[in-house]
């Protein structure tokens, strides 16, 4: 079993464990909720901040979590969980791709839309298409801030080393592109970062 595997199954596992702890806190809330409890600001920050680990655990489930080939993802859980995860943040998203996808591809997708947000600190939106199996994403924004180190070494066959746990989905992406057997292209400017997969 590679690195990457076990990482993954990792990944699984942690995701796994964490969504029924969440799943309890907020059937607490609704319960407390119907039983009469007034709804004050305390209750909706509990309730706002467990939709938030939820929307996180089910994006980092698909980012970080075991993928076969076999596995298939519609694309209303997809748009679901990206509603979710943006969901009254400064990131925007267009999913504009029809129908069922392979999940390894979407975990590909996921991660490279991680990468995207470390270079979109002030928001923007996010755009994904993809024709014949081929990816583009393409981020927008009033200003991008661009790691140089980080979106070359992307480019390269050779795998990354020393890098942070901020910026440890750049390394996933980086060995989840090469076990595809896919090519990254890149383009960037001040304001737009394509990534062609």
């Amino acid at each position: 079993m590679s690195d990457l595997q076990l990482n993954a199954l990792l990944g699984s596992r942690i995701c796994h464990d964490l969504i029924s702890p969440l799943g309890a806190i907020a059937n607490g809330v609704e319960l407390l909720l119907m039983s009469g409890a007034a709804a004050t600001p305390e209750v909706a920050l509990i309730a706002e901040s467990v939709a938030n680990a939820n929307a996180r655990i089910r994006f980092f489930r698909v980012a970080f979590g075991a993928s076969s080939p076999d596995q298939r993802m519609g694309r209303p859980e997809i748009t679901s969980i990206l509603s979710d995860i943006t969901a009254g943040g400064k990131l925007g998203f267009d999913w504009s791709i029809p129908g069922d996808l392979p999940r390894p591809e979407v975990k590909l997708a996921f991660l490279a839309m991680q990468c995207c947000e470390t270079a979109m600190p002030y928001g923007g939106t996010l755009s994904f298409t993809r024709v014949n199996a081929k990816w583009r994403i393409h981020a927008k924004a009033s200003k991008l801030k661009i790691d140089t180190g980080l979106w070359s070494a992307l480019q390269t066959p050779v795998p990354m080393a020393d890098v942070s746990s901020a910026h440890v989905h750049f390394a996933l992406f980086a060995a989840e592109i090469d076990a595809q057997r896919r090519k990254l292209q890149l383009d960037t400017s001040a304001i737009d970062l394509v990534l062609a997969f």
